[in-house]
């Protein structure tokens, strides 16, 4: 037994290894197209590498659109993207029958696939859909098939959804539920980037000659990275940590003061989304398992779209950062 047990472990490091230097090419090729966004850029490649889909929130202007597209050209995925919009249908993603007539007069009907049929998808402004649009595409993420006219088509694998949402303008938009925002492996904040950062795009990106990325893996090989980060060993005290934290973080321990303050909290997709997130995390920094640091890089944005707080606790100006900052200082 231990023998086999050996064999497997140094097959995970061999493959951990190839791994590493692939992926760390990817991430320098794709530093040469999107600038100062290195947390935002390591996040998705964590969420794709976990197998799950991310929703990039941010304000305009961030370069969301360029990271989805540069990723999808670097990683080897098909890509596509759909703007959102109030009167999109679920058949505009989704696609459609539509009935032909063959030259010997016979009639059939033939489907044609949607945009959703990509194995990079960017969502862009998925709350200005409806409901209805919304939840179709949900499907797609969660059941990796589309339903049209009682047919099941399989979605291409991989397959992933990079999602954004704009955080300052919220009227025509549809919040996405609780149980939707759930499907999300990571919710990813894109923030304003620093000074040389700046001065960096605005050198690099209104020349004469603007930076493209090159393939650096293809589908295959991201899929079987995928299957080694489930095969990461995980320390007995990073499983702990996970569950102390996700634990914490909903209501009901009269104890805890943090949880006087949620209203509802993460259920055990997230610490499945963490057990995953901090392997991919350790993989992609080089590691061959995953560390505490990693659960505390990755508490938030794993957590803070699966919790909220009570209205009390917004009017005394609590915030979701604020309350998840203090849960981990008791992991410490």
């Amino acid at each position: 037994m231990s023998a086999i047990m050996t064999a497997e472990s140094d097959a995970i490091v061999a493959e951990a290894e190839a791994a590493v230097e692939k992926l760390a090419a990817a991430r320098e090729e794709i530093g040469r197209v999107i600038f100062g966004q290195q947390p935002v850029v390591d996040n998705s490649l964590v969420t794709i590498l976990a197998g799950g889909h991310g929703l990039l929130v941010g304000v305009p202007g961030l370069a969301k659109t360029k990271l989805v597209e540069t990723l999808g050209t670097v990683i080897g995925l098909d890509a596509n993207r759909i703007q959102f919009t109030p009167d999109l249908m679920p058949s505009d993603i989704l696609g459609a029958e539509v009935l032909e007539q063959a030259a010997d007069g016979s009639r059939s009907f033939r489907f044609i696939p949607g945009p959703v049929f990509a194995q990079l998808l960017m969502a862009d402004e998925i709350n200005r859909a409806s409901p209805r649009t919304q939840s179709a595409l949900l499907q797609a993420m969660q059941e990796y098939h589309v339903t049209v006219a009682g047919s099941s088509h399989p979605v291409p694998r991989p397959f992933h959804v990079l999602a954004t949402q704009n955080p300052l303008e919220q009227e025509g938009t549809y919040p996405l539920p609780e149980a939707q925002l759930d499907r999300f492996l990571m919710q990813i904040d894109v923030f304003y980037p620093d000074l040389d950062a700046e001065r960096q795009i605005l050198l690099e990106t209104t020349s004469a000659k603007e930076a493209t990325a090159t393939a650096i893996l293809s589908a295959s090989e991201l899929a079987s990275f995928q299957n080694l980060v489930r095969r990461i060993p995980v320390g007995d005290s990073v499983v702990e940590a996970i569950l102390k934290l996700v634990r914490s973080a909903r209501p009901g321990d009269e104890n805890s003061p943090q949880t006087r303050l949620i209203a509802w909290g993460p259920g055990p997709r997230a610490s499945q989304a963490l057990m995953l997130t901090v392997r991919a995390r350790a993989l992609l920094q080089g590691r061959l398992s995953p560390s505490l640091d990693d659960v505390m890089a990755l508490a938030e944005p794993v957590l803070q779209h699966r919790m909220a707080l009570t209205f009390a606790a917004r009017a005394d100006g609590h915030t979701i950062r604020n309350v998840i900052g203090e849960l981990k200082a008791k992991l410490d």
